[in-house]
């Protein structure tokens, strides 16, 4: 179990630690190239996109042939996504390498692979602690990384700084090794109660399933728009860059600790309960945000609110997907509840974009994540945890 853990933690780091540095370059790259901070922003956006629909077939494709071969392929799409994100010269370009070869990459090396293998080789009662150590590890990695990334293009440059960056994430291959489930080896098909067409068809069925998608939206829509504006917004508020590469790098200090009290309580309260309240709280921390006086002391401790709500939602999200359905097809389950989290993500990174261009404000986009925060909050509240009856059938292969 420790290698499981280990590893996967690593990887959720490098990977998640990369990505949630993305807004650095948005003025970089925009002022550079000359184009409007919607092009910058409708790249990220087909990332998130591209993210969530390839999130569902690398989980159907891990959970047939293990988190292994997923893992090699999306470390080498990272490597060729990030030199083709710094060397792209124009938006198209720039669109297809961001957008939907990171996406992509992405998919086959965060959450959905690792959260299945952690859920096959990790005893129930210590499932919902594992993922919550998962994923503060990827939160540990935006601590670890944004500075680093904040660092390297100041000293390299931002071109010089991805290519840096497409060398240091092939260190996914080596750490992929630690990952190598036993019964997906011998290359004898895996026998399942379920077909892939038998689950699909019974979670979207199920109340829950819809709920908690609906829910995961809201979570996207919010984290991404923050993660990927906050930079410019706060540039444009007079503070200096370094206050934004702090407080990115706090809201991923903080939420180490938030996932991993979010997974531990998950072993003991009802998740519905934890996820909730996460987007009540949210609401509120935002509203307060943009009702006190802007300052550097103002944004750190919006960000170290915020990050212990950040990634909190993902351990009890996940952990209710596999005490409602099993562990057979989670990674698949996951990767369509994620999915409906990447499209959140899309609408609150290019509104961002958009509304900006458009009003020279982020205003209306900050009221948006308040009213969607409520929103998610009570739409968790009637999810069942209750793992789901099914009727005997025959094992499928």
């Amino acid at each position: 179990m420790a290698q499981v853990l280990i590893c996967g933690a690593a990887i959720v780091t490098l990977s998640m630690g990369i990505r949630h540095g993305f807004g650095l370059w948005l003025q970089p790259i925009t002022q550079d190239q000359g184009w409007p901070r919607q092009t910058f922003a409708l790249a990220i956006a087909i990332q998130n996109l591209s993210w969530g629909l390839c999130g569902i077939f690398a989980g159907m494709a891990a959970d047939r042939l293990g988190a292994f071969k997923v893992l090699l392929g999306g470390a080498l799409l990272y490597a060729l996504g990030l030199a083709g994100m710094a060397l792209s010269t124009s938006p198209l370009a720039f669109a297809m390498t961001t957008g939907l070869l990171i996406g992509a990459a992405q998919a086959g090396t965060t959450y959905a692979v690792i959260y299945g293998v952690l859920g096959r080789q990790i005893a129930p009662e210590k499932r919902s602690w594992a993922m919550g150590v998962a994923a503060a590890a990827g939160s540990f990695g935006q601590f670890l990384m944004v500075p680093v990334e904040g660092q390297l293009i100041a000293q390299l440059g931002w071109k010089e700084a991805l290519l840096a960056l497409s060398l240091l994430v092939l260190l996914i291959v080596p750490l992929a090794f630690g990952l190598r489930e036993p019964g997906f080896q011998g290359g004898a098909p895996v026998q399942r109660q379920q077909t892939v067409a038998q689950a699909l068809s019974e979670a979207f069925k199920y109340p829950s399933f819809q709920l908690l998608m609906a829910g995961y939206f809201v979570c996207g829509f919010q984290v991404v728009f923050i993660g990927v504006h906050m930079p410019s917004y706060l540039k444009d508020k007079g503070l200096s860059p370094q206050v934004a590469s702090y407080a990115l790098a706090l809201i991923g200090l903080f939420n180490v600790f938030g996932t991993y009290i979010a997974g531990t309580l998950g072993q003991r309260m009802a998740k519905k309960n934890i996820l909730a309240f996460i987007y009540f709280a949210r609401a509120v921390v935002i509203g307060i945000f943009l009702l006190a006086p802007l300052s550097p002391l103002s944004v750190y401790l919006f960000a170290a609110v915020m990050g212990t709500l950040w990634l909190s939602t993902v351990p009890p999200t996940n952990a209710t997907i596999a005490q409602i359905f099993g562990v057979q097809h989670l990674s698949m389950l996951g990767g369509f509840v994620f999915f409906s989290h990447q499209i959140g993500s899309f609408m609150g990174v290019w509104l961002g974009g958009y509304l900006y261009d458009r009003t020279g404000s982020y205003d209306i986009v900050w009221y948006l994540a308040i009213a969607l925060g409520v929103f998610a909050g009570l739409v968790n509240l009637p999810v069942r945890e209750a793992p789901i009856h099914r009727p005997q059938r025959p094992a499928a292969a």
